[in-house]
C-alpha cells in the first residue's frame, strides 16, 4: 500500500467537516481536488468512505473508523512536527557534555555561560571525566558531546580540533637555565595521573627522545599542578593557555627547554553513526566563532 501522507490530511479535513467544499477551503485547494484525493484513497484501500449525498457526505462506518485513527495519527504527526521545529529553533531539547575539570574551567565555562544565556530552554548538563572516560560516555550515549585532549583515535567517533595548547614545565622561582629532556627527567616532577590522556602525550614524547619521566607525583586534579608548583613543591607540567593568568602574575615561571614540546590540540568528539542535535550543533558553532572567542578572553583573560 502506498497511500500518501497527503491523501489523509485532505480525507480527514472532509471526514471532520464533512463536506468536500469546506475542506477545500480550508485546505485552500479546489473542490476537484479534494474529491480526485478521496476517490484516490478509495481505490487503494478498496473501501467506500463516504456516502455521498446532495447536500454533502457522510462517513460510511468503514470510514467513521478510518477518522478517529486518522485524526490520532495526524495529530501524533503534528505533534512531532512540532517539537523537531521546537528542536531546529532551541526552543527546547537539551545537550549534555562531558569534559575534564581543567577543561571546563580554562575553557569551556564561559561557552556554557554564553549558551544558557542564548538558548534558556535548553537543558545543558556537563559531566567530568577524563578524555578515556567521556569518549566512552559518548560512544554509550550517556552524552552527546566529548571534550577530550588530542591526539586520540577512534573508529567509531568523529574527532574534530577547537583550541592548539602548549605543554610547558613551570616553577615557583625564575629559572633562566636552559633544559634538556634528561635534565627535566632527572628533576622533582609533578604530573597528572597516568590514566589522563595529555600524560600520556608528554611520555611519549620524552619516550621517542629516549627519555623516560618518573615524576615524583602525579595528581588527578590540573589545579593542583599549578598550586604545586606555586610553592615550590616541584616542577610541574602544565597547559600554558590555561594558566595564562598565573604565568602572567609571575605566580609560577616557565622552564625554557632546549627542544620545545609539540603544539596539541583539543577537540570534541561525537558518534559518527548519530546526527548531531540542533542544540549540539549551536555549541559547536559558538567554540568556532571568532567574535565569542574574543569575548571569552576579555572575560576571563585566559
Amino acid at each position: 500500500m502506498n497511500t500518501k501522507l497527503e491523501q489523509y490530511r485532505i480525507f480527514n479535513e472532509a471526514a471532520t467537516t464533512l463536506s468536500f467544499s469546506k475542506a477545500a477551503h480550508h485546505l485552500y485547494i479546489s473542490q476537484s481536488a479534494v474529491s480526485q484525493a478521496i476517490n484516490s484513497l478509495e481505490k487503494e484501500l478498496d473501501v467506500k468512505l463516504f456516502i455521498r449525498l446532495s447536500k454533502g457526505v457522510i462517513l460510511t462506518p468503514e470510514g467513521e473508523m478510518m477518522h478517529k485513527n486518522i485524526a490520532e495519527a495526524l495529530t501524533l504527526i503534528s505533534s512531532a512536527e512540532n517539537k523537531l521545529t521546537s528542536f531546529k529553533e532551541l526552543k527546547s531539547g537539551s545537550l549534555t557534555i562531558g569534559a575534564g575539570d581543567a577543561l571546563c574551567e580554562h575553557y569551556l565555562l564561559n561557552y556554557i555561560v554564553h549558551f544558557r544565556k542564548l538558548y534558556p530552554n535548553i537543558s545543558l548538563k556537563v559531566v567530568n571525566g577524563t578524555s578515556l572516560e567521556t569518549i566512552k560516555m559518548v560512544k554509550n550515549g550517556t552524552i552527546d558531546l566529548a571534550f577530550v585532549n588530542m591526539p586520540l583515535f577512534d573508529e567509531a567517533l568523529t574527532i574534530k580540533p577547537c583550541l592548539d595548547v602548549h605543554d610547558i614545565f613551570v616553577t615557583g622561582h625564575q629559572d633562566h637555565h636552559v633544559y634538556s629532556y634528561e635534565e627535566i627527567a632527572s628533576q622533582e616532577l609533578i604530573m597528572l595521573e597516568r590514566l589522563s590522556n595529555s600524560r600520556h602525550y608528554i611520555d611519549h614524547i620524552f619516550s621517542t627522545n629516549g627519555v623516560l619521566l618518573k615524576p615524583a607525583m602525579e595528581l588527578g586534579a590540573y589545579a593542583l599542578l599549578v598550586l604545586f608548583a606555586k610553592y615550590n613543591l616541584g616542577i610541574s607540567c602544565i597547559i600554558k593557555e590555561f594558566s595564562a593568568q598565573e604565568l602572567e602574575n609571575h605566580e609560577i615561571y616557565e622552564l625554557k627547554l632546549a627542544k620545545e614540546i609539540a603544539t596539541r590540540q583539543i577537540g570534541y568528539a561525537y558518534l559518527k553513526r548519530k546526527s548531531l542535535s540542533a542544540s549540539a550543533m549551536e555549541f559547536i558553532k559558538l567554540l568556532t566563532h571568532p567574535q565569542m572567542g574574543n569575548d571569552n578572553q576579555d572575560d576571563n583573560d585566559l
